[in-house]
């Protein structure tokens, strides 16, 4: 806020450099955990062999899945009920700005930016970053087994590598991300700025995924392999960079879909909620092709580096996501770039600043709105491709377990169906449980916001102070509150699926429990995925379009079309913020579930102890 006093141009560089603490902060986190446990464990267990110590290390990554879940959930709710209630009463009825000191709810909405977007995103992107990175080193450490023992342990440290390769180039991107001198708001795209410095950070990642592939991966036995992997890297690394064009294309106001749904809104709340809808489902359909091409190119490519071994191909797989994610640092700071803007914007309201100073935290609002956008499509990205990972770690400790491996998954069983069918259940009814406790929440919060203004006129005159302290205390509690039975549902399901169709049929099969929990983990992933990038998606094009009107387009604030897009920027505020990234969280921590309780899901004869 007091950068945008002085310029646009600082005003970019501390938010993006600010945003870069906490990713920077994140990524080091994960790493020193997992080096640290590394360390603990091989000093626990001192005849464990280097490929072995990763399973014993899950439990981080399943710690971290539930941490991230009521993080992101507990936050999604606290934000998006304040930011409802607060645009309900204080835009649509009272007809008062936004961040308006005069609304009530306004510092529960501003408190709640940090506790959902940056604490939730952060999380979320620490459990991620800890899924992947453990579960690589699983099929690392199991394809260096058929390896010279000199390169075994290259093989399963790679990932860690690979993440500390981040720190760097993700810093010096952000370091030299800089906004043109003397250059105006009005001619400048930030976002392009922030690209700018993000292609930078690809650029050393493309460069530094080769050399430690070769440093590290590289076998006289095989002396070619290395270079499939650094191509599958190379693979994950593009689709990231084409996850955050898809995404800027489908929620920034400067193309197509976003102005869609603006002007859908000059004939009403209807058609405009229709039109973000239609926005929301074709955007599934561009990460759902890009996901399958990574996801396909990186297996054959990893498959062929040994001559057709499928753990290669595993591996390869594994590559491509560390490839995604080695950017990650820059994509968080871009991310908590968006609530920095919109915190800045609501101080500039709150004290009373000039206009050109509001309208350039309008502008960088809602270019976090697309970063913050980005970042979750950059995650279930992410997730996707870790899910993947984790359900084949999974495959291989059931096997591990039972002696013999998982041939197929057969969805033509009966009980591998039912599985997949709860898993899909499961998916949808989390999301309900989600939007329920927005909504139950948000009323809370306007009925309070109501009574204050019935029980002080003055507060519209300036002569009475709102009190801020009862809607930070209804958001608090009910977020507490709310939070725990969609949790409780995404713990029970799993455990109840696959432990009832291990008891009912595995007269017939002794697998049948982790069949069933390998369909339910599949049609989960897969519904998952396309119904957080709708959520998330729909969400961010809504926002942006309100703010594509406030910007003076079809009649500006306060006409009839700028209400309509409030309607449509309410109903998104949960499936962007809260729905739609518990989404992301509730589909890696249903594959650690599963892979931590696998003993669970095999028939008591068959179980065997390593």
């Amino acid at each position: 806020a007091s950068a945008a006093t002085r310029s646009f141009q600082e005003a970019i560089t501390v938010g993006l450099r600010a945003g870069a603490f906490s990713g920077i902060l994140v990524v080091s986190m994960v790493l020193m955990g997992i080096i640290a446990l590394l360390f603990i464990v091989r000093m626990i267990v001192p005849a464990a062999r280097l490929h072995q110590l990763p399973f014993l290390l899950v439990g981080y990554s399943f710690g971290a899945s539930f941490v991230a879940l009521f993080a992101q959930l507990g936050g999604g709710i606290y934000t998006k009920a304040a930011d409802v209630g607060a645009d309900m009463v204080g835009k649509v009825e009272a007809d008062i700005p936004e961040d308006d000191p005069r609304n009530p709810a306004v510092i529960a909405d501003l408190v709640g930016d940090n506790v959902g977007d940056c604490a939730g995103r952060g999380a979320d992107l620490f459990e991620s970053i800890a899924g992947e990175i453990l579960a690589a080193m699983i099929l690392g450490g199991g394809l260096s087994k058929k390896l010279p023992a000199d390169v075994q342990s290259g093989y399963t440290l790679f990932p860690l590598a690979i993440h500390a390769m981040d720190l760097v180039v993700s810093g010096v991107g952000i370091m030299m991300t800089e906004c043109p001198k003397n250059a105006k708001i009005s001619i400048v795209d930030p976002m392009e700025v922030l690209k700018s410095g993000y292609k930078i950070s690809v650029a050393l990642a493309g460069v530094g995924i080769v050399v430690l592939c070769r440093l590290l991966l590289h076998t006289d036995a095989h002396p070619l392999a290395w270079m499939h992997f650094a191509l599958c890297g190379l693979i994950g690394l593009g689709t990231a960079f084409l996850f955050i064009l898809v995404t800027q294309y489908y929620t920034d106001f400067n193309y197509p879909p976003v102005k869609q749904i603006a002007a859908a809104s000059l004939t009403g709340h209807g058609t405009n909620v229709i039109a973000g809808m239609a926005v929301g489902m074709r955007a599934t359909a561009a990460p759902a092709f890009i996901i399958g091409l990574a996801l396909l190119s990186s297996y054959k490519i990893g498959r062929s580096a040994f001559g057709g071994v499928v753990s290669a191909g595993l591996f390869g797989t594994a590559v491509a996501t560390m490839g995604m994610l080695s950017t990650v640092a820059f994509v968080l700071a871009m991310d908590v770039f968006g609530p920095i803007t919109d915190n800045a914007g609501g101080i500039v309201e709150m004290s009373d600043q000039p206009e050109h100073v509001r309208d350039i935290t309008d502008t960088l609002d809602a270019v976090g709105n697309t970063t913050k956008a980005i970042t979750k499509g950059f995650s279930v990205g992410s997730a996707c491709l870790a899910c993947f990972l984790l359900f084949s770690a999974f495959l291989d400790e059931v096997a591990e377990i039972a002696g013999v491996p998982i041939q197929s998954v057969d969805l033509a069983n009966p009980e591998v169906f039912l599985g997949g069918l709860a898993g899909s259940t499961l998916v949808f009814y989390f999301s309900g449980q989600c939007m329920t406790a927005v909504g139950n929440t948000a009323q809370e919060v306007v009925n309070n916001v109501r009574q204050q203004f019935r029980d002080k006129p003055g507060i519209m005159n300036g002569s009475q102070k709102p009190d801020y302290n009862s809607c930070v205390s209804i958001v608090t509690q009910a977020a507490l509150r709310e939070m725990i039975a969609p949790g409780l549902i995404a713990a029970i399901v799993p455990l109840s699926v696959g432990t009832f169709f291990r008891l009912v049929s595995s007269t017939d099969d002794p697998l049948i429990g982790a069949k069933a929990i390998a369909g339910f983990l599949m049609f989960a992933t897969v519904t998952g995925v396309l119904l957080a990038i709708f959520l998330n998606t729909a969400g961010g094009a809504w926002d942006n379009a309100k703010k594509y009107i406030e910007r003076g387009t079809h009649g500006g604030k306060g006409s009839d079309a700028h209400k309509a897009a409030v309607t449509g920027d309410t109903v998104g505020d949960p499936c962007k913020d809260t729905a739609g990234p518990s989404l992301h969280v509730l589909i890696k921590l249903l594959s650690t579930i599963t892979l931590v309780c696998a003993p669970l899901f095999v028939a008591d004869g068959h179980a065997r102890t390593r």
